[in-house]
């Protein structure tokens, strides 16, 4: 089986193999303890790869357009900083046990995702280019912003425990750095055989590499969760019911600025991902006392990833491409 017929077949059964990717992840953070370390140190590493094919496929003219997109730009903003907020404080008061689980569900639902939710988008016929753009202000946003609504909704004593480490850290190495490549990778193509060769092999690695990118997370995160299954049970509905009002919003939003179907689609992913991974070293960070907070947030990126592998499927039926009409 050729190359090219081998990632056809995966990108045809995309939603099974990503499925199955998660199981995959799980077993091996139940059947194999102590290899999560190994395999959090490969996060980066295999999302960044992730991102880079990602971006090779968004053309840099694309891209110049998106940052022109005020409109987008502003509802992205707005979605996540004036309603999601909103949400996550409702949410939040519902959270079961102490104060540790409660910042914990604070902590992951004030934070939109910059990296994963691109590839999300794009596997669902969304503007993955808009995200793109929007991606440095939702950043800039965020590390702003986030202890500023953890003092109004928690107190001040908790306010200081944000620090810009981990955010621009997570930027540089997941958007910053594999943006830089692809465009490189871009103008080579346009320049070298060579360049366009190393173009076309990588556009055959996308879902493969989601897959393996989910087993990595998986499998790295689920035995920190293993641990504190009882405790932190009672917040999963919470975050499936965050996933299932957002997209209510999101969409709901989109056809009220009246969107194309690709930016509607954009606006429902980047209302409704979180930025889990990056904000999992702050809790981690914390001490004894909230050590629960990193499960409390783990428990959000695995709920999260069965949510985007539905949000795959039914973003099409949410928001459907406009009717064809045939000619006369």
């Amino acid at each position: 089986m050729s190359a090219q017929s081998a990632a056809a077949r995966l990108e045809h059964h995309q939603i099974p193999v990503y499925l199955g990717a998660v199981v995959v992840g799980g077993l091996i953070g139940l059947v194999a303890p102590g290899t999560e370390h190994a395999f959090e140190a490969l996060i980066y590493p295999v999302l960044g790869a992730l991102l880079y094919v990602t971006f090779l496929q968004v053309p840099f003219t694309a891209l110049r357009a998106a940052f022109s997109d005020r409109r987008f730009l502003l509802a992205a903003m707005g979605l996540n900083f004036l309603i999601v907020p909103v949400v996550a404080f409702a949410l939040s008061r519902l959270a079961p046990g102490d104060r540790a689980i409660e910042l914990g569900v604070l902590m992951v639902l004030l934070t939109p995702c910059i990296d994963y939710v691109i590839v999300f988008t794009r596997l669902a016929g969304g503007s993955d280019r808009r995200l793109l753009a929007a991606a440095p202000l939702l950043m800039l946003a965020q590390m702003a912003l986030l202890p500023a609504f953890l003092w109004l909704f928690m107190g001040s004593e908790l306010a200081d425990i944000i620090e810009p480490g981990p955010f621009i850290e997570a930027f540089l190495i997941l958007i910053a750095l594999p943006l830089a490549l692809a465009w490189a990778t871009e103008a080579w193509s346009k320049r070298s055989p060579a360049g366009a060769r190393v173009k076309d092999t990588a556009d055959l690695t996308p879902v493969a590499l989601m897959a393996l990118t989910l087993v990595v997370v998986v499998a790295s995160q689920f035995p920190r969760v293993r641990d504190d299954i009882g405790d932190v049970a009672g917040v999963v509905p919470l975050y499936v019911a965050f996933l299932i009002v957002m997209a209510i919003i999101g969409r709901a939003l989109a056809l009220r600025l009246r969107f194309d179907v690709p930016a509607s689609r954009a606006l429902v992913f980047t209302g409704a991902t979180r930025n889990s991974l990056v904000v999992l070293p702050l809790a981690l960070s914390l001490g004894d006392v909230y050590a629960i907070t990193g499960a409390v947030i783990v428990t959000q990126t695995l709920v999260e990833i069965l949510g985007m592998v539905a949000y795959v499927r039914l973003a099409p039926r949410l928001l459907p491409d406009p009717p064809t009409t045939a000619p006369a």
